[in-house]
């Protein structure tokens, strides 16, 4: 039975990943800078980009109209953080790539355009859907209770898992 659900979660992830075209098909929102669109917590389903030009970037007027896409960029730690902005501006490169400024919809003064600017090359994928508050459960289990929580759930599935088949072996034994 856990070879089935532990099949099953696999092949729906990867499953996910060709269907969406993106290495990273959910993702959770772990930050405040997308309020009111993306609240902390809420699991964001992203489709992979095949036509950049096709990206919506707002209007410096009215920036919540452009797309919101995930991209990669390098922290001050040196860590590579996904980052998720709207587009507010894009233009093609003279080596034919398309760039975008970026900016979140809750940071001030608004809109605060981002200080860099993003490469197709960086680009995940934009947001197509989100769950609210679903994201809280991976946020809960990078921590690290929620770690040893996942040790004991597994441990309890596999107790469920065997312990009925260790008892009916006893029950036999003994009979």
């Amino acid at each position: 039975m856990a070879i089935i659900i532990i099949g099953s979660v696999v092949g729906f992830w990867f499953g996910l990943q060709a269907g969406l075209r993106t290495q990273y098909p959910l993702l959770t929102v772990a930050s405040g800078s997308m309020i009111p669109t993306l609240n902390v917590g809420d699991l964001i389903v992203v489709q992979g980009i095949a036509n950049f030009s096709e990206v919506k970037a707002g209007l410096w007027k009215s920036p919540m109209e452009g797309d919101i896409i995930i991209f990669h960029r390098q922290s001050s730690l040196g860590q590579d953080d996904l980052i998720v902005h709207r587009a507010i501006e894009k233009y093609q490169g003279t080596d034919d790539l398309w760039y975008f400024k970026t900016a979140g919809d809750n940071n001030k003064p608004y809109p605060s355009v981002d200080s860099w600017i993003v490469s197709e090359r960086s680009v995940v994928g934009k947001v197509v859907g989100k769950v609210p508050l679903v994201g809280y459960i991976p946020l809960e289990i990078r921590k690290p209770y929620g770690m040893a929580l996942i040790v004991i759930l597994i441990f309890i599935l596999i107790l469920a898992e065997y312990l009925p088949a260790l008892s009916k072996k006893e029950k036999t034994t003994e009979g």
